[in-house]
């Protein structure tokens, strides 16, 4: 059977379209992938060659799928596809092409923490408050400036931004990200955001390069098209300009990632860019039931600024979608706990199919207590990543260093760790130096001796030199395994974590093995990763790119028999047999960032309904009357998203269920409301002047205490850690009150 009856009618039609610009709209569970991949194979079965085709993609992960899956249907020319992320495959080019630019071909790249590091020391340099220019804000307009293809220069002379800089108490940052700039390009180093606005520059400044490459990209595929920024859709509009064979797959209603610099633009005004533009949409979901696709469709038509299209499915009907209204957070997180324990009861689920979604990382507290007072098994998304654990990026600063010897961030991490005598006054002493001659750090090292510093220094210097420089000059002799095992052990780093037999110790040591094992499998893979015509590069230069260009997708946890807990952003691409979204509140779930804007509200029901479409078969909204935040217990208000979905084949349960059934005349938005309360008339007993309140600290349930309003009680249950401990007391008069202790009045009558 071909591939190409595998598809319905209207996926065949965008597999088989071959010249022109094209756009596959592709709703949530219509089979994206599918038809991305098999487009690609289906230019090659026509015989174009996979040379001549870039296919772009947001994830490492995505590209090996779709490689393997085009290998299937093509065999191993596959392999010759350029094929990765937007940054993997720029990288490679621009290591093509470094020296045009200025750089070596061996630049360094920097991850965030080095960035932000180097910010860091330039405000410090420049005696500025770091109160206000706190290395993120600074990093953050830095990137998005690159974002949008503005240069250090041009942002120094870009009257608007300078403006709302002064505007914002930070007039300086013209001055860092000049200062930023000049310092990468001296250390031959490259941050993410570099490889984008530097593969822009070359195709700009060297029309002899754009030629090569347009002629040799006959074909250009871009997969989640919505999340591009400014300067990745400007980039491959350049690329594709000369034979419009650009192909974007996309959708715009899953367009979440505007704080990162991502326009929903691009792909609203691709029809504009290209006339002649061929549209297919891919609207059959074949993921959820018919329940959640209504839902999730009456969610999104809610926003002004989309493409029209309406997803359906033939699937089942369904369960109802559940909505929860919990007494609090910690009540919302038992109550989706103990509903999970019932599904796996009932329904057979295992913990793998189960995805708890919030808005923040900071929910995520409750729902751990919960799953581990019920032992469920569960993985947390978006923790530290292997690759951010100290000893691994030590181990890697070693790596950096000795593949680009100018790499000015790894280079102030390694050279006194393990403590070897080259102080924090040495170093400063060696920046003031390299900054006053415009000199690396390392050029100011090498000479030690003839900037007047201590012989003892200068001893300990050259020693550090003369190890790094013998690594060196192996790099083309050697592999990285070699390399990075033998440095291992000279500087000293794998003895001092070997000796440390404590628990902490001993994983990291065990982190610091996993390193060099992961180092061992990449000179030993074989030759399915290999892009273009070349054998895999089993150099120490040729891992570092790898491990510098890892996403967030790629190295995700894979405890696969685990309940997964993750922030909808981070959830976006998966699915889920049962999802739970949590915490539907005002200011939290629409953000309170977004609120005061229509484009920010659109975003944040984008959001929603990414979150709905991760559902293959139930679903369950929920949110709290009250929760804490910011170290306070705040009540809350549901958020609009719910009064959205209401009239659409709910089933309430908890607190809800009970208003729904005592209100079910008055209106959606009178059911959610925390205002409106079922207040019972108590008599309460009058107010003691003279009543005394006691020290809380200890108590215990089963205590009888009275309140100085609800009378006399018996304490239920304890929970929380200090300062945020809550007691749940039933009163005689009023029945049950979660109270927070610490700001709660009691007398104990009985311990």
């Amino acid at each position: 059977m071909s591939y190409l009856d595998e598809l319905n009618e209207i996926q065949r039609k965008a597999v088989e379209h071959v010249e022109g610009p094209l756009m596959i709209i592709a709703g949530p569970g219509s089979g994206k992938t599918r038809v991305l991949t098999y487009r690609i194979a289906h230019l090659m079965d026509l015989g174009v060659d996979p040379f001549n085709i870039l296919s772009l993609t947001f994830t490492n992960k995505a590209a090996r799928e779709m490689k393997a899956r085009i290998e299937k249907v093509t065999g191993p020319e596959a392999r010759n596809l350029y094929m990765g992320t937007f940054h993997s495959v720029f990288a490679r080019l621009l290591r093509y092409y470094a020296e045009k630019l200025g750089f070596p071909s061996n630049f360094s790249i920097y991850d965030t923490q080095d960035s932000r590091n180097l910010i860091k020391n330039i405000i410090k340099e420049k005696g500025l408050n770091d109160k206000f220019y706190k290395p993120s804000i600074v990093h953050n307009r830095i990137s998005n400036a690159k974002n949008q293809l503005i240069t250090a220069k041009a942002y120094a002379s870009h009257m608007m931004l300078t403006t709302e800089d002064e505007l914002s108490g930070r007039s300086k940052i013209k001055d860092v990200y000049l200062e930023y700039a000049n310092r990468c390009f001296k250390a031959g180093a490259m941050d993410f955001d570099d490889l984008l606005l530097n593969m822009y520059e070359l195709l700009c400044k060297y029309p002899d390069v754009l030629y090569k490459l347009q002629h040799q990209f006959l074909f250009v595929m871009i997969d989640e098209f919505q999340d591009t920024n400014v300067a990745q859709y400007e980039i491959v509009r350049k690329l594709s300009a000369v034979h419009q064979n650009i192909g974007v797959v996309g959708d715009d209603a899953q367009s979440i990632y505007g704080f990162r610099g991502a326009t929903i633009q691009n792909i609203l005004n691709f029809e504009r860019d290209y006339p002649e533009l061929k549209v297919y949409k891919l609207e059959q979901n074949y993921r959820s039931t018919k329940g959640i696709v209504k839902i999730a469709n009456e969610v999104i038509k809610k926003n002004t600024g989309q493409l029209e299209k309406t997803i359906w499915t033939d699937n089942p009907q369904g369960d109802k979608i559940r909505l929860l209204k919990a007494a609090s957070d910690n009540d919302e997180a038992k109550k989706i706990a103990d509903n999970i324990h019932e599904e796996q009861l009932r329904n057979h689920y295992k913990n793998k199919d189960f995805a708890i979604l919030y808005r923040t990382n900071a929910q995520s507290r409750a729902m751990e207590d919960a799953l581990r007072r019920r032992n469920i098994p569960y993985t947390v998304y978006g923790g530290m990543s292997f690759y951010q654990r100290k000893e691994v990026k030590d181990l890697l600063s070693y790596l950096r260093v000795i593949v680009n010897p100018k790499d000015e961030e790894a280079l102030r991490r390694v050279i006194n760790y393990p403590t070897r005598g080259i102080g924090n006054t040495t170093m400063q002493k060696v920046t003031i130096i390299a900054n006053e001659q415009n000199k690396t750090l390392w050029e100011v090292l090498k000479n030690a001796q003839s900037y007047g510093f201590t012989n003892r220094v200068v001893k300990v210097v050259h020693a550090f030199i003369t190890m790094i420089e013998s690594f060196s000059t192996s790099l083309d002799k050697k592999d990285a395994y070699t390399i990075a095992a033998g440095i291992a052990k000279e500087s000293g780093l794998q003895p001092s974590l070997y000796d440390d037999k404590t628990v902490e110790g001993i994983s990291r040591f065990e982190n610091f093995q996993e390193l060099l094992n992961s180092i061992k499998e990449f000179v030993t893979a074989d030759e399915e990763g290999a892009l273009g015509t070349e054998a895999i590069d089993k150099s120490l230069g040729s891992y570092l790119q790898q491990v510098s260009l890892l996403t967030d997708q790629d190295d995700k946890n894979k405890k696969d028999e685990a309940v997964k807990l993750m922030t909808i952003h981070a959830a976006k691409g998966l699915e889920f047999p049962v999802v739970y979204v949590v915490g539907l509140e005002e200011e939290l779930f629409p953000s309170r960032l977004s609120i005061s804007s229509r484009e920010g509200i659109e975003e944040e029901r984008r959001l929603f309904y990414v979150a709905i479409t991760r559902a293959e078969k139930k679903l369950h909204l929920s949110y709290a009357a009250c929760r804490f935040r910011f170290g306070k217990l705040v009540y809350c208000e549901p958020s609009r998203f719910i009064d959205e979905i209401a009239p659409f084949g709910i089933e309430f349960v908890g607190l809800v269920a009970k208003a729904q059934k005592s209100n079910s005349s008055k209106g959606y938005s009178n059911i959610y409301s925390s205002k409106n309360k079922q207040k019972k008339t108590v008599a309460r007993p009058p107010i003691d002047s003279n009543f005394k309140a006691d020290d809380t600290t200890g108590l215990q349930v089963g205590a009888k205490v009275q309140h100085q309003r609800f009378g006399v009680g018996n304490v239920l249950d304890i929970e929380g850690n200090k300062p945020n401990i809550i007691a749940t007391i039933a009163f005689k008069d009023i029945g049950q009150k979660r109270i927070l202790l610490r700001f709660a009045k009691l007398q104990i009558l009985e311990a």
